[in-house]
């Protein structure tokens, strides 16, 4: 730890106050305002939409600018639309909301390069460490989003728009701390020197197996976490218990980055992803076992430290699959790639939550998490061969 990685974790902790209460008042405000139920997690996708879209520009914006002025044009984003999505709330527009939330897809795609910018802080060999560290500062958002969701419910006389009017003072002060960061200069490729193409990145299994695992880990974490607080309503649950199990949750995110780097280097990167693939597992055996918030709440944290465990492991191995020159472009179709499966997800969580119910949604969320396990032992086999 030093002062530039301790700045950029509290950074990454505001992030994560906006990414949460964005996940837990959106499904609501939807709900309110869509034409049809259905339609209740559109804000949610079109936030994860905008990620996927402008995740490869939100690299090459890094390279031209460089990490600081990258990221607060990032910040400048998120203010522009936490203003947009309150106007458009205070008038009850749903696809002003809409709108809003995907222009807010930028900042989050560039919001997630804070991990990757943590590698350059440390000596290589902290790298996981630091990685860990900067994830770790999601705890802060863990506490301060579902608290400033479910207080700012009625701050205002419209319910939730209040909280979009705090969010704008959350993106002020992540824009104050990473003013202070002196980021290293981004290693810029030589003329006609500028590396692989993205086709012949993408191709290597390591690559692959990386994204599987972020995209896949972080699709059925959106998926269940994004239509949490519509279930719960839907089982006549409180919001102020949604607002309860989405802590818990965000906290299993984020609590075992402090030890899942360490455990990385102990035992290795493959055995803590599938150990992340198994509480992903579990996650879906204990929300099948019933609908009170003893389930919610256990079936959530399992699958907030599954996440973590897939999501670090991945981003780790990622790091193996690019030279230094090809980092950006790397990075970027990293995150298109995770920002697409998001979503995909996010619109079939309003879909299936609406429609199906919470069971149906929860036997859907078996397929990615398959598809997860097969792509880590295709990369084993493959490993155990070339030996």
């Amino acid at each position: 730890m030093n002062k530039r990685l301790a700045l950029l974790v509290l950074a990454q902790g505001l992030f994560l106050t906006n990414n949460i209460c964005f996940m837990a008042i959106n499904g609501l405000v939807g709900l309110a305002l869509a034409p049809r139920p259905w339609m209740a997690t559109l804000p949610i996708c079109a936030y994860v939409a905008g990620g996927a879209l402008t995740a490869r520009l939100v690299g090459r914006h890094q390279l031209r600018f460089g990490r600081r002025r990258a990221f607060q044009i990032g910040l400048g984003v998120a203010l522009f639309s936490c203003t947009m999505a309150f106007v458009s709330v205070l008038h009850q527009q749903f696809w002003g909301v809409v709108l809003a939330t995907l222009i807010a897809g930028y900042y989050t795609a560039n919001a997630a390069l804070y991990r990757f910018a943590a590698t350059e802080l440390v000596a290589p060999e902290s790298r996981e460490a630091a990685i860990s560290w900067v994830l770790g500062g999601g705890c802060l958002g863990a506490v301060i989003g579902p608290l400033l969701a479910r207080e700012s419910q009625y701050l205002l006389t419209v319910p939730f728009a209040g909280a979009y009017l705090l969010l704008i003072g959350v993106a002020l002060a992540g824009l104050a701390l990473i003013s202070l960061i002196d980021f290293p200069p981004l290693a810029r490729p030589a003329p006609g020197a500028g590396g692989r193409p993205g086709a012949e990145l993408v191709r290597q299994p390591v690559f692959l197996v990386a994204l599987a695992a972020s995209a896949l880990g972080y699709g059925v974490m959106n998926l269940l976490m994004a239509a949490t607080p519509i279930a719960m309503g839907q089982c006549g649950l409180p919001f102020g218990d949604a607002g309860l199990v989405l802590q818990w949750h965000v906290l299993g995110m984020f609590v075992p980055s402090f030890f899942t780097g360490p455990l990385i280097k102990r035992i290795g990167v493959q055995p803590v992803m599938w150990m992340g693939v198994l509480l992903n597992a579990g996650c879906v055996a204990f929300a099948l076992s019933g609908q009170d918030l003893p389930h919610f709440l256990g079936a959530l944290l399992l699958l907030g430290v599954g996440w973590n465990f897939l999501y670090i492991g991945g981003t780790t191995l990622f790091t193996q699959a690019y030279r230094p020159e090809e980092k950006t472009r790397a990075q970027g179709l990293m995150d298109t790639g995770v920002y697409a499966t998001m979503t995909v997800t996010s619109f079939s969580s309003g879909a299936l939550v609406t429609t199906g119910g919470w069971q149906w949604m929860n036997l859907a969320s078996l397929v990615p998490i398959f598809l997860c396990a097969a792509a880590l032992a295709w990369l084993g086999w493959r490993q155990r061969r070339s030996c």
